[in-house]
């Protein structure tokens, strides 16, 4: 019978690991987040940069959850594109082989008391001194730090119970291997964490549960593992965020499955390795060279194929993107980081003006008022799903200047609902029959003038202030003549009143939605000269 003592040890421990695990991922991307954004944004120049990107800032912040997280949102933000993307992806993987070192050459080499206990102390101190500041993210990073350490130590003395009570599946035929891989799959995907399945391997590798090859397949498994919760994130995501999960799956299923068929002969040549370049002798060493060799494998395996892998992804998911009423950039996985939630709102708000200019250069048209609703359906779509974005990014702790930058985002949407509004009701009123000359001439001058400043307000037009101005003056004297001559052409019996109410209000809610397209065009260029 199992002696419950080192199981409970052993929930203990794992508990610790995790939760230290968690507060150290916290307090460093709180105490790196500026460097975090500064690094993927800037350093993704070409292929090599992004790989490295994603593997220092992976190890810096312990967490390739995290860098993949940014990454995806820096792609729906538009920030970056989806082939150095998949870059930083591929070096977050080889990053968060980092874990596997701190565990193998750190945690099981020195007595947790010399250790963890003053690193828990003053991670503390720090968090409960410097709150708010970066000393205090540092402080949780560092008390994280701490209890990771305390939870492989009582891992430690847990397996050391357990050696003689439990056998893991030993052995290199296939059945023992796949019950290995699945033993490594399920621990991650159960925990939710790769790094806790690989530091409960090493330390069954180092307290003789399992042997080295049979570990090196457990491990192989809890990447794969990794997959499920990609998968997982990627369900109901924009189409970027699931092609960005979808390169993570085949990085990890083509690197696992090539892993696992010269796994004998990895095995080997890393114990020549190891002895080559001094490492301990011990199975936790040869198992972190091995994650670490195997991920640098996937990389190389890569390396030919990403531009095909990228056109590949481009081509999939495209259904939900071509819906217009669906948005495009906004992504939950954004709204952790403000600045770059505020970058993929202002380009989903972008994607609703061009509906609402749409909408009003189509009723300028005369188009058919069903043509109208569909659009506004759209637009409405669009609205809502921007009101959700907007209430949970409110959530999160803003500065003054991303506070500012949000009203002024809102506004702008503002602009752009009334003007599609007025569209529509402008669609709703049939378009005046000709009257009599001077009539006519008025109510052409007026639909050109509109055009030109429908045309100025279009975000691909040169963003030149005092143009937009002058044509929205024109728009505003041309509206003028005609709404004289309507009342003229009323008071002389040229018009029935009937038409003439008609044409008043139709050239009313045109001018308001002009006006308010306007307002829209000359807020946005002057937040991009700001």
């Amino acid at each position: 019978m199992i002696d419950p003592g080192p199981l409970g040890t052993m929930a203990g421990g794992l508990g610790l690991f995790l939760l230290g695990m968690g507060l150290m991922t916290d307090g460093l991307k709180l105490a790196a987040g500026p460097a975090l954004h500064r690094i993927l944004t800037q350093a993704t120049r070409t292929r090599t940069h992004a790989l490295g990107s994603g593997l220092l800032v992976t190890a810096l912040v312990q967490s390739s959850s995290a860098v993949t997280v940014a990454a995806i949102g820096f792609v729906n933000a538009g920030l970056l594109a989806l082939g150095p993307a998949l870059w930083v992806l591929f070096g977050a993987n080889v990053g968060t082989t980092m874990t596997g070192w701190i565990v193998a050459m750190v945690g099981l080499k020195f007595k947790v008391e010399t250790l963890a206990m003053p690193l828990a102390g003053l991670g503390a101190l720090l968090r409960l001194t410097g709150e708010g500041r970066r000393s205090g993210a540092i402080g949780t990073a560092i008390a994280g730090f701490g209890l990771l350490f305390i939870g492989i130590a009582l891992l430690q003395q847990a397996f050391a119970g357990l050696a003689g009570q439990i056998s893991l599946p030993q052995g290199d035929g296939a059945l023992a291997v796949m019950a290995q891989l699945g033993i490594g799959a399920l621990m991650t995907v159960l925990m939710q964490s790769s790094s806790a399945a690989m530091a409960i391997t090493l330390t069954a590798a180092q307290g003789g549960l399992i042997t080295a090859q049979g570990a090196a397949a457990v491990v192989i498994g809890a990447n794969i593992g990794t997959t499920v919760t990609a998968l997982l994130a990627a369900l109901g995501a924009t189409p970027n965020a699931r092609r960005a999960a979808m390169a993570h799956v085949v990085f990890n299923l083509v690197t696992g499955a090539v892993a696992l068929l010269l796994l004998p002969w990895l095995i080997g040549a890393l114990a020549l390795a190891r002895e080559a370049v001094g490492l301990p002798a011990d199975p936790a060493a040869k198992l972190a060279l091995f994650h670490t060799t195997f991920n640098l494998l996937g990389v190389l395996l890569m390396w030919p194929l990403a531009e095909r892998l990228t056109l590949w992804l481009q081509q999939r998911f495209r259904a939900r993107e071509e819906d217009e009423a669906q948005p495009r950039f906004l992504d939950a996985t954004v709204l952790a980081v403000p600045t770059l939630a505020l970058d993929a709102l202002a380009r989903e708000v972008a994607r609703t003006g061009q509906v609402a200019l749409r909408m009003a250069g189509a009723a300028l048209a005369g188009a058919d008022a069903a043509l109208l609703k569909a659009e506004y359906t759209v637009l409405t779509s669009l609205d809502a799903a921007i009101e959700r974005f907007v209430e949970r990014l409110r959530t999160a702790s803003m500065s003054q200047v991303a506070s500012a930058r949000l009203a002024h985002l809102l506004r702008i949407q503002r602009y752009q609902e009334e003007a599609a509004e007025q569209a529509v009701a402008a669609a709703a009123l049939l378009p005046l029959a000709r009257a009599d000359e001077r009539t006519d001439a008025a109510a052409l001058a007026f639909e050109s003038a509109s055009q030109a400043l429908l045309a100025r307000c279009d975000p691909t037009a040169p963003a030149i202030l005092a143009a937009l101005d002058a044509d929205l003056q024109a728009m505003e004297r041309c509206y003028e003549d005609y709404k004289a001559e309507l009342l003229s052409a009323g008071a002389d019996a040229r018009l029935a009143l009937t038409d003439m109410e008609r044409a008043l209000r139709r050239g009313s809610a045109l001018r308001r939605a002009a006006q308010q397209l306007y307002k829209a065009r000359r807020r946005v260029v002057e937040g991009e000269a700001a």
